[in-house]
């Protein structure tokens, strides 16, 4: 998998998420079997730049590349100088977001509501290109299927921007319409790879090894994109890449190895927030891991009252150490059991 002059481990990239993928996010999954990562949208509104929220987001030190920024907006030439200002530091790959469904994006005509106003789309697209592709970095485009069921327009839209000079177009299987209800469908991605030459990167509800198979053959696409089913389980790239090298469901992780992990991302986070607001972010990372497993409802009860980083990762660590001794293996999701199980009778037949 090629983005540009970038050669990437494999096909399974981390989806952008707004308040999750920071970089102590993707430097984890990454660390866990992802080969690409995309940041948080960082907005191309140059007065909101200096701000500390958009300064964690473009943050990239010890980051492992290639960088991957996503920006977000509806002005063209607004967008182009967001494209070099993050280039400027340290952005190897821009990617546009018209994908987002949130409200407080979309009634700004950004994100995803872009999709109803193609000739701006494309404007921005042309735009951005325009001002990344003299520094030798690919322009990327995240997108839905369209605004509504009625007006699916991501064929029409794919072929614009890959004409404008995208190298890469990631689609998301849902309108902006349907926000994340309902389910995924997977034949608008398949269209959109059966219409352009660039490659195609399909997302949503890739929640499982099998799962993920089950897209790759209904889209042919050359990537997924994975997003809310890292939440809490970012090894599910190192599961996905281990089935579709070999067709058999990987045993799940140690816990004394996810605690571990769990805690070297701890130690990343509170690097990057800081103590004060590090101890709350983290807690819903926490939470995400902990929330199925036995005592872990109370457990993030008493984790959300806990205020000092120290004593937050301690706690952490003693939990999954207390599990570890009955449960040597993380818990696996009944789905995913199920499916280990029917790799098993298969092989024995």
């Amino acid at each position: 998998m090629q983005i540009g002059p970038y050669l990437l481990p494999n096909r399974l990239f981390v989806a952008p998420m707004a308040g999750v993928t920071d970089r102590p996010f993707r430097q984890l999954c990454k660390r866990l079997g992802a080969g690409y990562a995309v940041s948080e949208m960082v907005t191309s509104r140059p007065e909101l730049w200096a701000s500390l929220k958009t300064s964690r987001r473009a943050d990239h030190a010890g980051e492992p590349g290639p960088i991957a920024v996503q920006i977000a907006g509806t002005d063209a030439a607004m967008m182009a100088d967001a494209a070099r200002y993050n280039i400027d530091r340290g952005a190897q790959i821009i990617d546009i977001n018209m994908g987002c469904p949130a409200k407080k994006v979309c009634k700004l005509w950004a994100g995803s509501a872009l999709m109803r106003d193609a000739p701006l789309a494309l404007a921005i697209v042309e735009a951005v290109v325009a001002a990344a592709a003299p520094r030798g970095v690919p322009v990327t485009l995240k997108m839905r299927t369209g605004w509504c069921a009625a007006e699916r327009n991501a064929v029409a839209i794919a072929r614009a921007a890959e004409a404008a000079g995208a190298a890469m177009l990631t689609v998301h299987g849902r309108t902006r319409e349907q926000g994340y209800s309902g389910a995924a469908e997977y034949d608008t991605i398949a269209a959109v790879k059966a219409a352009v030459g660039v490659p195609v990167v399909a997302n949503g509800d890739i929640d499982s090894p099998h799962k993920a198979a089950q897209v790759l053959r209904a889209t042919g696409a050359d990537a997924l994109m994975i997003g809310r089913a890292a939440q809490g389980r970012p090894w599910i790239f190192a599961e996905i890449a281990h089935f579709l090298a070999t067709g058999r469901t990987p045993p799940p992780p140690a816990t004394l190895a996810v605690r571990d992990w769990l805690l070297l991302h701890l130690a990343d986070h509170f690097g990057l927030y800081g103590e004060f607001t590090g101890v709350r972010t983290a807690r819903k990372h926490i939470g995400w891991a902990v929330h199925a497993l036995p005592g872990g409802g109370d457990f993030r009860a008493a984790l959300n009252r806990i205020e000092d980083s120290r004593a937050q990762a301690e706690a952490l660590g003693h939990f999954l150490t207390e599990l570890a001794q009955t449960q040597p293996l993380w818990p696996v999701p009944l789905a995913l059991a199920a499916a280990a199980n029917d790799d098993r009778l298969a092989q024995q037949a």
